[in-house]
């Protein structure tokens, strides 16, 4: 993959337009968690280093192309004045004349671009009126990248562009997760259904090695399979789907790497009575809610071997104990292989970002993405507009 950085890019006495994710949860008017806000800061950091003005363009939650006043980005500028240690100034209507006459090193933080009706449907009257602002795109939020908007595709096409220091980094881990990884490749997939994760699945088995596929989807595999689940969450009309899936990866030469023990209880709660069976022997009426110790070690075996381990979602219901235990344990083993500089370890989606901080393997892992839809539509092996923008 070949995209421009901020190392790439003349600043000097430049406005750069950055295209940023500071869509960050509020609580009664203040944010709750600044994660996403500290994120950027090396990016705009840099952008002043080189003698850059950087003006922020930055989406909050969904207001379709209405203005709507709880979802105005000014109450996310106090969290962004101390995340940069600086003062920040709002414009609700942005103008060149205005930007230019602030000093060197300032920050401007432009109104949520999906105010704007055209930001959605990629208008190219906005997106010249965005590029109307500046001279130097900077794209640093990968996980708005799989939207064709007016602030990432549209604004790229129109500006000299380059890839922020968050989406650089993105970019880097995915290109080295799918596009050029060490082998062997292994992806943990896991979630409640199969049916939401199929495109997913069918890309995944061209391109690994080893297919670990867990939770409520590992279920409907083994009813596919022939196999009794009991109560057990499944997609009984996806076993053909399943099939197709299996003789894919077959094909390809991927093994697919299913529970051999689980973990079954007859209610879902917290310390639920429970007890661990054989893959094949789930009673009637329990349900399967975790994979079993044979199952963690197999993975485990697994991962000794690899180089390189993709992972989108737990391996069982980890939000509540103790079927969170295959989770987490999986988690600290590839946790442990990655610190060791054995493996290369890349995961995302919102309850795998989740599910590695409860096992407190997250800061261990190489690289973890917070982009959610962005990160599957990746994993999908689907073009990012906004990525595809910046490749020129």
């Amino acid at each position: 993959m070949a995209w421009k950085t901020l190392d790439d890019m003349d600043l000097a006495g430049k406005v750069v337009l950055t295209r940023v994710d500071i869509n960050v949860p509020m609580e009664d008017g203040r944010v709750t968690d600044t994660t996403r806000i500290d994120k950027i800061v090396p990016t705009v950091k840099d952008i002043q280093a080189k003698g850059g003005k950087v003006v922020l363009l930055a989406h909050y939650g969904r207001p379709k192309g209405k203005v709507v006043p709880e979802m105005s980005l000014n109450l996310v500028r106090p969290a962004l004045e101390v995340a940069l240690g600086q003062s920040v100034t709002f414009m609700d209507a942005p103008e060149r004349a205005a930007i230019d006459a602030l000093p060197a090193g300032a920050v401007v933080l432009a109104e949520n671009t999906r105010f704007h009706p055209g930001e959605e449907k990629n208008d190219p009257a906005l997106a010249a009126e965005f590029a109307g602002l500046g001279d130097v795109f900077c794209n640093d939020a990968f996980s708005a990248a799989h939207r064709a908007h007016a602030s990432t595709e549209g604004l790229a096409r129109l500006l000299p562009a380059c890839a922020g220091r968050l989406m650089a980094e993105e970019l880097a881990a995915l290109d080295a997760a799918l596009g050029k990884p060490a082998r062997p490749v292994v992806a943990v997939v896991g979630g409640a259904k199969v049916s939401t994760k199929l495109d997913l699945l069918g890309n995944l088995v061209t391109k690994v090695d080893h297919l670990v596929i867990g939770g409520g989807m590992a279920n409907t595999f083994l009813v596919a399979q022939g196999i009794e689940v009991g109560k057990s969450l499944a997609e009984r009309d996806m076993a053909d789907t399943a099939r197709e899936i299996m003789a894919k990866a077959g094909a390809a030469g991927c093994t697919i790497h299913l529970p051999v023990d689980v973990v079954v209880a007859r209610e879902f709660k917290a310390g639920a009575a429970h007890e661990t069976v054989a893959a094949e022997a789930c009673p009637a009426d329990a349900m399967i809610l975790d994979a079993g110790p044979a199952t963690v070690v197999a993975i485990e075996r697994v991962f000794e071997d690899a180089k390189t381990l993709i992972w989108n979602g737990p391996l069982g219901a980890f939000e509540i104990a103790p079927f969170d235990r295959a989770t987490n344990a999986a988690a600290q083993a590839a946790a442990r292989l990655t610190r060791a500089g054995r493996l290369v370890s890349v995961a995302g989606g919102g309850d795998t970002v989740a599910a590695l901080n409860q096992a407190g393997a997250a800061a261990d892992f190489t690289f973890i993405s917070t982009a959610g839809g962005a990160f599957l539509e990746w994993m999908e092996g689907k073009e990012l507009p906004g990525v595809a923008a910046l490749m020129g």
